[in-house]
């Protein structure tokens, strides 16, 4: 099971300590699929709320395209490549999550039982100090991905052994319903293509961790 390790243990408590108490705080995790993004940002969203500060995961996997546009746009086996998701909506919600304080706002989850986002599955409230928000493209700098760094208030980026990474990733796909052959197929064409134009903006993270 993944722990937080103590390096980035270390620095989510300094972050804690210095939230700014006139405005919400917006952290980034950005890394490769399979780094281990989600369990991170629950992990350090307990951490949050037993610190006593209200905090909120919301997951940029919320905007993947559905599969009949995918079909459509002639990309569903690419499911996963930046040109997939709904970047346009996925960064007009980040800046209203920076600019308006005083409403809920509704916010999409990814539902990986049945491969589909899942409208207003999570409500960023007025009152939640702390929003993490966690993907694979947070870095990336073609527009409109490259708007990010300028709304997040920092960025850490989760590094991750090239072998875990493409275990767990064959292991997701078999999950999700494909046989050993595609999944490892799925896993060396896309994710690992995916996982090194990732990897390209890395030194722009604020921080930088290893996850395992």
């Amino acid at each position: 099971m993944q722990t937080l390790s103590q390096d980035i243990t270390t620095a989510f408590d300094d972050l804690l300590a210095n939230l700014p108490e006139d405005k919400r705080y917006l952290l980034g995790l950005v890394g490769a699929p399979g780094s281990g993004k989600s369990t991170t940002a629950a992990l350090l969203r307990q951490r949050a709320l037993s610190a006593g500060i209200r905090a909120v995961v919301v997951p940029m996997d919320g905007f993947h395209m559905l599969d009949e546009k995918l079909r459509q746009i002639g990309i569903w086996e690419l499911k996963g490549v930046p040109e997939s998701f709904e970047a346009r909506a996925f960064v007009d919600l980040l800046q209203r999550l920076k600019s308006d304080t005083t409403n809920d706002i509704a916010c999409p989850a990814f539902d990986r039982s049945i491969e589909a986002p899942v409208p207003d599955a999570i409500s960023v409230s007025s009152q939640d100090q702390l929003v993490i928000i966690e993907g694979n493209y947070l870095l990336l700098d073609t527009a409109p991905w490259s708007e990010i760094a300028g709304i997040l208030d920092t960025i850490w980026y989760l590094d991750c052994p090239t072998d875990i990474l493409r275990q767990r990733l064959i292991e997701r796909h078999m999950a999700g319903g494909r046989n050993a052959e595609d999944a490892r197929r799925k896993t060396q064409e896309t994710d690992m293509v995916n996982a090194a134009r990732i990897a390209t903006g890395a030194d722009r993270a604020s921080k930088r961790f290893c996850i395992s």
